[in-house]
């Protein structure tokens, strides 16, 4: 998934939907300065895959399972 050249942007996507998560990381592919370093379908994944990856981007779903908003702002600010 990720080939961590430092020129590119890191785009992590965080939804409970395969079909958006598969259309926006065709989308991300097609760009060549961007690559996609990561997927998650849950909250609790949105916020293990930020940790590991720590995107430039993360497109996340507010409304998914095991999301807080307010956890979800908390962690992903003061991991950035």
């Amino acid at each position: 998934m990720a080939t961590t050249n430092p020129s590119l942007i890191r785009i992590l996507i965080a939804d409970d939907h395969p079909l958006l998560r598969d259309g926006v990381a065709g989308l991300v592919a097609d760009q060549p300065d961007m690559e996609l370093v990561g997927e998650a379908s849950s909250g609790r994944e949105a916020i293990e895959q930020f940790r590991k990856h720590l995107p430039d981007v993360t497109l996340l779903d507010l409304q998914m399972p095991e999301m807080r908003k307010r956890h979800a702002r908390a962690v992903l600010t003061n991991c950035s």
